[in-house]
């Protein structure tokens, strides 16, 4: 037989392309796999359910980026080299560990379960949008990738002898436990893996994801195998088998436990390859067969990675980029690709899905998507969907007012239809505010605003808004309503306020206007001009003291601010930053402290917080060239095309979005505010294609002239542009945004 090489795949793939490189053929997987980005580069399609990942981040091989050895939120880090499976539901670009779990694994020889032993090295891997190979090297197999919205298919080419293919539901990088399988014939396993506890929250919210395997070739001989708890004490003397794994050939019954799994053993007289699919639901098993035979019944494996392939250029090519190197494209695309990731696919094909908490099937028309990290996304990616995608943004809206309908409340971090309750604030009214006032309004606004109201004004039992109380009666948290980031929640809080204002100017609702304006700057009652900065304040109404406002950078936690201190918050104003100028002094003060945040190394370009300060200089006459400096050398220090090209956790796609927009060389810096600040884009053109049934022009370009660092004019259809901003409204009602670039 002749030997297969993976790259016939990519072959085929070009022979269906223009000369031109598609969008997806400069996607680098990679990219976000090192420095703590925890991306991973497996095989996923566009806002898929499965992903299939190599997982090499378990046993001692894999020190010191090793899952059980410290906080570890991915099944991949291109920093280590020992492979123990694939895994077939993961979670990108986040900071806890979760799902990482159906791990399937080939090898050659006898069967053996233990991770640690049957684990090999690997070399010769490939990554692109839609598909992943390696070659497994201590058993000279080829590994291939691809996936459907909710089925993970791998091809397996094996040498000839002995052959297994593993299914582990004992591993995982969640730290829930609990599963069951059942080999169903000599080509199909089923079973049930229990995931959850995101951050360590929620434990009593675990919940199951379903799954069903199907094999191309029947195999010779089957079974399962259970790891028994070890027991201890006057019995132990008497089990022989006491913590032994049991290995139960040709067993066809459910094995229920926290160790075990299931094995496909074949004896091939010819190198052969065997396909895998893994069809994926959060319902049932018998969905999840449903949706791998609806997504892949009567396709081949090339056929896949092809219809994959094409379906995220269909996405990628929205944006077409022009100019720039080859390395500024990879990095643009790779980030788009990223913010495509999550929100992902939650409903099945035939659109059941889990209800909130409880989990009772429900069924939706539309997309119900899931993994809703808005206190990061709030910032930027939902404003990408919107512009970019707004067909996918309204559904990610009528989703949140679905979990209210469901929940009795909108989501802060849902995750597979449960609230983890992750991070602070109440951000989805941001992003639904926002998705409205850009004129995506497809949804019950009626029904958000009494949502986003209902957060805002409930005194008990709100779990959106902990220390409301002193929140309405103060205008702001203190050192005794919490424990940890009373400023910063009162800012998260304000943003909140202003979106619900903005909301209710839109929908003439005047005296809600008023309210939540005045509530929307009470961040005011923080400044302290001794420092120049927010400071916390004690239940007295007090200043904290002592006070060192550099506490709490790196993750220290502190009183006043989550994940950060106080050069990192301060400036996180961006509704009202006339207000803060006003309060620091003038523009000219505040242009000096803002730069002083850089200058002292107290920006951090890896959270979420300060993402917005490079574009806040544009706020003051003059100063607009230090917006274009700085975020040109932002761009430049930590978006890269390699392992370690994002500066830190992706956070669902955020960081990834910051770097799309500023790659365009517009920002949309106020959320709930439907405007952009200008920069200088990277590429000299931009086509950005618009879905005509939100927007009456069929696209926008925006271009460059000159290869200067700053901007000296800006032009809309030709006419001057004299401020470095530029309305939603305008900018997609214009055909042209020309931007004329000048040396400093």
């Amino acid at each position: 037989m002749t030997k297969f090489n993976p790259l016939l795949v990519f072959l085929l793939a070009s022979l269906l392309c223009n000369a031109q490189r598609k969008p997806s053929q400069y996607v680098n997987p990679f990219i976000g796999t090192s420095n703590f980005g925890t991306t991973n580069p497996g095989p996923i399609a566009v806002r898929g359910m499965a992903n299939v990942s190599p997982f090499n981040v378990a046993g001692p091989q894999n020190l010191p980026f090793e899952k059980d050895s410290r906080w570890w939120s991915t099944p991949y880090s291109s920093d280590n080299n020992f492979l123990t499976g694939f895994s077939h539901v993961n979670l990108s670009g986040v900071g806890c560990p979760e799902l990482g779990v159906i791990l399937a694994m080939p090898t050659t020889g006898e069967v053996i379960t233990d991770h640690e032993k049957y684990g090999s090295t690997y070399s010769d891997e490939i990554a692109k949008a839609g598909y992943y190979s390696n070659k497994l090297d201590k058993y000279n197999i080829i590994v291939e990738a691809t996936a459907t919205t909710r089925t993970g298919i791998s091809r397996y080419t094996f040498p000839e002898g002995k052959a297994n293919i593993l299914l582990n539901l004992g591993l995982g990088l969640t730290n829930e436990q609990g599963a069951q399988i059942k080999v169903v014939s000599s080509t199909e396993i089923e079973g049930i893996r229990s995931v959850g506890s995101f951050c360590y929250y929620k434990p009593e919210e675990a919940y199951p994801v379903y799954f069903v395997a199907q094999f191309s070739e029947p195999a010779d001989e089957f079974g399962v195998w259970k790891k028994p708890t070890t027991y201890k004490g006057e019995e132990a003397q008497w089990m022989g088998y006491n913590g032994k794994t049991r290995l139960m050939k040709g067993y066809t019954k459910e094995v229920v436990g926290d160790s075990i799994g299931a094995y496909m053993r074949y004896d091939f007289k010819n190198p052969t390859q065997v396909e895998m699919k893994v069809g994926i639901s959060y319902v049932s098993i018998e969905n999840a067969r449903e949706n791998l035979e609806k997504e892949t019944s009567g396709k081949t494996f090339t056929e896949i990675v092809v219809s994959t392939a094409t379906e995220w250029d269909e996405h990628l090519s929205r944006i077409e980029v022009e100019g720039g190197s080859d390395d500024d494209k990879t990095i643009f695309y790779t980030a788009l690709y990223h913010t495509l990731i999550h929100p992902s696919t939650l409903n099945d094909f035939n659109g059941e899905y889990p209800k909130m908490r409880t989990r009772e099937t429900l069924k939706t028309t539309g997309t119900r998507y899931t993994v809703f990290s808005l206190w990061d996304t709030y910032r930027n990616l939902h404003q990408l969907m919107s512009l970019v995608y707004p067909e996918q943004q309204s559904n990610m809206v009528k989703s949140m007012l679905q979990i209210y309908d469901e929940s009795g409340w909108l989501p802060k971090w849902e995750l597979n239809a449960t609230e983890t309750t992750t991070m602070v604030g109440d951000p989805a009214g941001i992003v639904i505010a926002d998705t409205y006032l850009k004129g995506i309004q497809d949804f019950d606004v009626e029904k958000a605003y009494e949502a986003m109201i209902k957060s805002a004004d409930q005194l008990e039992g709100n779990p959106l808004r902990p220390g409301i109380n002193d929140y309405i009666t103060k205008g702001y948290l203190t050192t005794k309503t919490t424990n940890s980031g009373s400023v910063s929640t009162t800012q998260e809080y304000n943003i909140s306020d202003f979106a619900i204002a903005q909301l209710a100017k839109a929908l003439s609702k005047k005296e809600d206007f008023k309210r939540f304006s005045k509530r929307s700057i009470s961040y005011r009652n923080l400044f302290d001009k001794e420092f120049n900065l927010l400071r916390p304040k004690n239940d007295d109404g007090s200043w904290l003291t002592p006070y060192n406002p550099e506490t709490g950078a790196n993750f220290v936690k502190n009183l006043g601010f989550i994940e950060g201190n106080a050069w990192q918050y301060t400036f996180m104003v961006s509704h009202d930053v006339k207000g803060l100028i006003k309060l620091m002094g003038g523009s000219k003060p505040f242009a000096y402290k803002l730069q002083e945040v850089f200058d002292k190394k107290q920006f951090d370009m890896a959270n979420e917080p300060d993402i917005a300060y490079p574009y806040l200089f544009n706020y003051v006459k003059g100063e607009e060239w230090r917006t274009q400096k700085t975020v040109s050398e932002l761009l430049s220090t930590y978006f890269k095309n390699a392992p370690d090209g994002l500066p830190g956790n992706d956070d669902t796609g955020t960081m990834s979005a910051w770097a799309v927009f500023s790659m365009m060389g517009i920002y949309p810096v106020s959320p709930a505010d439907p405007i952009y600040a200008a920069t200088v884009p990277v590429f000299d053109r931009i086509t950005i294609q618009l879905n005509p049934k939100y927007y009456s022009n069929k696209s926008i370009q925006i271009t460059k002239d000159g290869d200067g660092e700053v901007l000296s004019n800006m032009m809309l259809d030709g006419k001057k542009i004299n401020t470095p901003f530029i309305s939603h409204q305008k900018l997609t009602n214009a055909g042209r945004l020309h931007f004329i670039t000048n040396k400093k």
